[in-house]
């Protein structure tokens, strides 16, 4: 029987038949999606000390996207507006986060649009959109990208325990995964300037086709927010990755963390312990990276937690990249001019329109 007759069938038939019509046929969509991004870019890798600009993340002079920037006030969020009772009066809230947008030449009206949520926006906004200018274009099908969609989302203010930022990319649960799919993903489809150059824009309702970049602590909250969500989020780029003991002392969510991320990969070893979830990451480290001589009972040597993050990935079979970058430091700007492209590249491998 053809489908939309029997979707009517269904309809005739009652409520519990149309709601096992709707969840088989959900079921049968999330498996009907497969990636086969082989092993090719997976495993360690030692880079430096010398560094030099990848030229796919330079102005080649390609046909250019459209930019656009938007305003969130906090005071309109439902799930981070600023009064969280955790934070420190001392430290200052911003009144509004600013959205950046960039939708490549290659992307077309009424597709549904793979995303990347690059976070403490704009950040390396400027190569990820040179990446999508060069790559999106590119002959060689080994060295292509999607035209994703980039949305650089500025954090919320501040650092640190007792900050919004820190609230927002430090705590261990699901909230900033929901800001993310609730909150701004809705905002940048009904943006009016958006929506007035692109009157069909669209995203894509594959998690495969979602991911979240970002460095330090949004680097944990990239990892946290495929972690807790993987239905939402599964590409996932960390550089130089707060996989420490970085959680607000006074959060709920220490009850069950009281290491914060740094439970990832030692204290509760959450990653091989845990079922292995349908995630592809990426991880980076530099030689000088944040309290690097630290013991490990201050929970807080950046580079002795990525490591482990790394091995723990390693041990569990997940598709993976870790990046040790020499004579570098903390979210060094050399290591994402020489790396990102490939960081990219790798990222997306595997993926393709549902």
């Amino acid at each position: 029987m053809p489908l939309n007759n029997a979707f009517r069938t269904l309809c005739l038939l009652g409520l519990p038949a149309l709601l096992l019509f709707v969840v088989a046929s959900g079921t049968a969509a999330e498996k009907s999606y497969a990636e086969h991004p082989g092993k090719e870019g997976n495993g360690d890798h030692v880079i430096g000390p010398d560094y030099e600009i990848d030229p796919d993340l330079t102005d080649k002079g390609n046909p250019k996207g459209k930019s656009f920037e938007f305003s969130m006030p906090l005071a309109e969020s439902k799930i981070f507006p600023g009064d969280d009772k955790t934070l420190d009066p001392k430290k200052d809230v911003r009144k509004s986060r600013k959205i950046f947008v960039y939708i490549p030449a290659a992307h077309k009206d009424g597709t549904k649009a793979p995303i990347l949520v690059t976070l403490d926006g704009p950040s390396r906004l400027n190569l990820v959109r040179n990446a999508l200018d060069n790559l999106t274009i590119s002959k060689d099908p080994d060295r292509r990208l999607p035209p994703f969609i980039a949305i650089a989302v500025e954090n919320g203010g501040n650092d640190g325990k007792g900050s919004e930022r820190g609230l927002e990319y430090d705590t261990m649960s699901d909230r900033f995964a929901r800001f993310i799919n609730d909150e701004v993903l809705p905002a940048v489809l009904n943006d009016p300037q958006i929506k007035a150059a692109y009157p069909h824009l669209a995203f894509t309702d594959n998690p495969w086709g979602k991911g979240i970049m970002g460095c330090s602590s949004g680097g944990a909250a990239a990892l946290t927010a495929g972690w807790f969500r993987p239905d939402l989020f599964r590409r996932l780029v960390t550089y130089s990755g707060t996989f420490v003991d970085q959680q607000d002392d006074d959060a709920p969510e220490e009850a069950d963390y009281p290491l914060g991320a740094w439970e990832y990969h030692s204290g509760r070893k959450l990653i091989e312990t845990s079922e292995k979830k349908p995630l592809r990451i990426f991880t980076h480290v530099s030689e000088n990276d944040n309290r690097a001589q630290d013991p490990e009972e201050t929970y807080h040597n950046w580079v002795m937690a990525n490591q482990r993050t790394a091995a723990a990935l390693k041990a569990k079979g997940y598709d993976y990249r870790y990046v040790y970058s020499k004579a570098t430091r903390h979210c060094d700007g050399k290591v994402f001019e020489a790396t990102l492209a490939d960081t990219l590249v790798w990222m997306w491998r595997g993926y393709h329109a549902d």
